[in-house]
């Protein structure tokens, strides 16, 4: 295996080819646009290569000693799909039949042999931008999907990337046996706070709730907001009793936390409700949420700045 002749900063680029002079001829013609380039002499060497390094750009030769650039091409399309690579068969053949058939297995573009040197730098080029065409797509998706699944007050996931995790939890949890808690949370009088002195108050309420959240959270727990002054906290692999003294140091702490608006200090406190899959009561995530509801709104009628639990949770009702 040969590679990396000539391994720069530049854009990097898998040439395929068992031909020594073919191998040099692209390096110095590449070599004068800043690409990096990696060799390899046959299929299996140039699938190990990229397999290693993903390189954006693959320019191969259509015969090689153990398998064809049609092989080659189809493998990396078939394996390889989390990011895009655009390539390029290089061919002695000119039949159009034959250059369909390269195009077909996934192939970007053909060049045939003998090639003109810069009509081999135009091509590649325009596979350098297509490349990063594809690349700002990607990451305009990844940022349009991060907004679509993240609440834009606090920053913490929505109810739509909580249900997504929290059901993908349930199922865990129903096939391992452990426990799995679902906590909604409810500030208490909430209204008020904007009434009197704005919703720019009741954002920085929200906010530091949703720190205050967070801090209690584990790398296997999330927590999000759901809508207005409602959150909700999913916790696995916790015990009643872990689970109890959870929702316990938030609520603690929230009541503890002041806020000064206008000159007044003020405390707000919150309702909590809780309900539990155990592996004897219903699995539907729907289901386990409106027993979170349930207890909720036992809370409230309770006064308040409490924790209740839903009975199917096989817990006492803790109050404060």
């Amino acid at each position: 295996m040969k590679m990396d002749e000539n391994h720069g900063e530049g854009f990097e680029v898998l040439v395929a080819d068992d031909s020594a002079v073919y191998r040099k001829l692209i390096e110095r013609t590449l070599a004068e646009k800043q690409y990096s380039v990696l060799f390899a002499k046959s299929g299996g060497e140039a699938l190990d290569i990229f397999a290693t390094h993903l390189p954006p750009l693959v320019i191969t030769d259509w015969m090689m000693p153990d398998f064809s650039g049609i092989e080659l091409c189809e493998n990396i399309r078939q394996h390889f799909r989390e990011s895009y690579t655009y390539i390029i068969i290089l061919t002695g053949m000119t039949e159009k039949s034959q250059v369909v058939q390269g195009l077909t297995a996934g192939a970007d573009d053909y060049l045939t042999k003998p090639f003109d040197q810069e009509e081999l730098l135009a091509r590649a080029g325009v596979g350098r931008r297509v490349v990063e065409l594809h690349r700002q797509v990607e990451a305009k998706n990844r940022l349009l999907e991060q907004l679509a699944l993240t609440d834009a007050l606090t920053n913490l996931p929505n109810r739509r990337a909580i249900e997504d995790w929290a059901i993908r939890q349930l199922s865990a949890a129903a096939r391992y046996g452990f426990e799995f808690w679902i906590v909604v949370v409810d500030l208490d009088h909430f209204k008020s706070i904007n009434d009197t002195y704005g919703h720019e108050a009741g954002d920085r309420v929200l906010k530091k709730v949703a720190e205050i959240l967070k801090s209690h959270s584990r790398k296997s727990d999330i927590c999000g907001r759901v809508g207005g002054e409602e959150f909700l906290l999913s916790l696995s692999h916790a015990s009643p009793e872990n689970a109890k003294l959870v929702v316990e140091r938030i609520r603690a702490e929230l009541e503890v936390t002041k806020f000064s608006f206008d000159g007044n200090t003020l405390v707000v406190t919150a309702s909590f409700g809780v309900a539990c899959f155990n592996g004897k009561n219903a699995r539907d995530l729907d289901q386990i949420i409106s027993y979170a509801d349930a207890a909720l709104y036992s809370a409230k009628r309770l006064g308040r700045n409490r924790i209740e639990f839903s009975p199917v949770a096989d817990l006492p009702q803790s109050g404060r």
